[in-house]
């Protein structure tokens, strides 16, 4: 049920799988817009019908041409703006340069910080993202943003597909999770474990291994945690050093899944059960190369924050006893 104006959802090229998704749980149809290219790089949209004085919500996920697909949004938002929309919602459900939120060393851009006055510039009024890689980003903002949570949906598919999840470990492969994991462990009631990452020389080039620096995982079932994978170095290091300190099984939960330079068939290898992403990235060329890789579907997550987005209900449900429900119809 959708009081006042309607909703007007729009889609670029990065994700039109999800997308479509979103729009069926919701029961409003795509907006036509067809952005396209010139043989010169340059970046075109068309948007087929009139979206003036309506509540807008634009999905694009910050994932493999990631600068092509933020000017494509750009050029949606303000192609809409200049449309007279009432609204315009960037939904990011992974955000583009998440990891460049600080200047950890001299002379470095804090590249999200950009992308956030770059949105606005553009014409954004509202963004909802999923899982950001550091929650200072929402400081780069001046106007409202809403950080969704993929936890809920981790812990139901943790309760459903792990057995002897009771007499399990949570494990963050680096300080930075530390809050991640400590929360999941607090909500199911079982221990956490921390890894530490360190060199063997001063060199950069100089061989990495990591240690446990908190919590025993041998005969344990170990459920590593972490909010993004891009190589995979990370995720095999700790697979192998669970592995070694005597983890019974070991299962990988990560948010984005982004798999840039990541060698799916070294990842198959690895003494893990699974690897379980979700959608926020497309993933079917992945799984296709690695039968271990799980997705859990985040559109109803997704759909239901635009939804109480437009009739201007609380999204701090979405967290509770809701997201809880939606564990039945999450792996795709």
């Amino acid at each position: 049920m959708y009081h006042g104006n309607s909703i007007r959802l729009l889609a670029g090229n990065s994700h039109p799988e999800l997308a479509q998704s979103v729009a069926e749980r919701l029961g409003v149809p795509l907006t036509p817009c067809m952005p396209q290219k010139f043989s010169n790089g340059e970046i075109n949209v068309k948007i087929a019908e009139s979206v003036r004085e309506e509540d807008v919500f634009i999905i694009q996920s910050g994932c493999s041409d990631v600068n092509d697909n933020l000017m494509e949004l750009l050029i949606l938002i303000s192609a809409c703006k200049t449309a007279s929309a009432r609204r315009i919602t960037a939904v990011l459900p992974c955000f583009p340069y998440a990891r460049m939120d600080k200047k950890d060393k001299s002379r470095a851009p804090i590249t999200a910080k950009l992308v956030a006055n770059m949105l606005v510039v553009a014409g954004c009024d509202h963004v909802i993202t999923m899982d950001l890689h550091a929650s200072q980003i929402q400081g780069f903002f001046d106007i409202p943003v809403d950080n969704l949570f993929s936890e809920p949906l981790m812990l139901s598919w943790i309760k459903r597909h792990i057995d002897g999840w009771q007499n399990s470990i949570v494990v963050s492969p680096d300080a930075g999770g530390a809050k991640r994991v400590t929360a999941i462990a607090d909500k199911l009631g079982i221990e956490f474990a921390l890894i530490h990452r360190k060199r063997d020389g001063k060199s950069e080039n100089a061989p990495e291994r990591m240690e446990l620096l908190v919590g025993d995982v041998r005969d344990k079932v170990a459920i590593l945690v972490d909010d993004m994978i891009d190589t995979g170095h990370t995720l095999t290091l700790a697979a192998r050093t669970l592995h070694d300190k005597g983890a019974k099984t070991i299962h990988v939960l990560i948010s984005h899944g982004l798999f840039a330079e990541a060698d799916m068939a070294s990842l198959e290898s690895l003494p893990i059960e699974h690897i379980v992403v979700t959608n926020t990235i497309p993933q079917k060329q992945n799984q296709e190369q690695c039968s271990k890789l799980t997705t859990v579907d985040i559109s109803s997550t997704i759909a239901e924050s635009i939804r109480r987005t437009h009739n201007g209900e609380s999204i701090s449900l979405l967290f509770g006893e809701w997201a809880n429900g939606r564990g039945l119809d999450m792996v795709m």
